[in-house]
């Protein structure tokens, strides 16, 4: 099993990336699992409560639940991954059997943060966007799909997004072995990745 991790700041276009890798590749050979499925369980929370956590902190990923999947995909066992709700900022309670694959794509911001987990990965991508176009991609999709109002998207930018990616992601280049620059130019960098994924395949 060949496991790619892709990380980059809100609204980079992993997302894109992604689909341009998938595009190429035979189906039923790639699994996707995002970070965005293991924040942390806040039942025991109000939801008053959930909506002060800063989402955009390591702490708030279940690094240790993860990192037992992934182990669990690569020695050909399926798992339960949960399902999250940005709605209700809490998991579901529903979960998705995931079957291992040839290729696992492991995408979220924060991946490349935890120890662990970045030693199972083969591959470590980071998808690199200037900060403008990532906050006008998170407003356009905040507002669309989750619910959110503008001031509540700009006040979670300007209190934790930016400093939490000043933080914790834009430093975590340093463990990349690629860098994807999002932008028209990246097919070259994309065609790289490919590349080595066919002849794993």
């Amino acid at each position: 099993m060949l496991i790619i991790g892709i990380a980059g700041g809100t609204g980079c276009g992993k997302t894109t990336v992604v689909n341009q890798i998938l595009n190429e590749l035979p189906e039923g050979e790639v699994g996707i699992i995002s970070q965005d499925s293991y924040y942390k369980d806040t039942s025991h929370l109000s939801y008053n409560e959930r909506i002060k956590i800063n989402f955009d902190h390591p702490r708030s990923i279940d690094f240790d639940l993860l990192t037992d999947h992934l182990q669990e995909l690569k020695k050909n066992n399926p798992i339960d991954q949960p399902v999250y709700s940005f709605v209700k900022h809490n998991r579901t309670g529903d979960t998705i059997l995931t079957h291992p694959r040839k290729v696992m794509i492991i995408e979220g911001i924060l991946i490349l943060t935890n120890p662990e987990l970045r030693e199972l990965f083969d591959i470590k991508i980071f998808v690199h966007a200037d900060s403008d176009e990532r906050l006008i991609r998170r407003l356009k999709r905040d507002i669309a799909e989750r619910g959110r109002d503008l001031d509540e998207v700009l006040l979670r930018y300007q209190s934790t997004l930016k400093p939490m990616h000043q933080q914790f992601i834009e430093p975590m280049k340093e463990y990349a072995d690629i860098i994807i620059p999002n932008n028209k130019y990246n097919t070259v960098a994309v065609d790289i990745v490919r590349t080595i994924i066919n002849e794993r395949l």
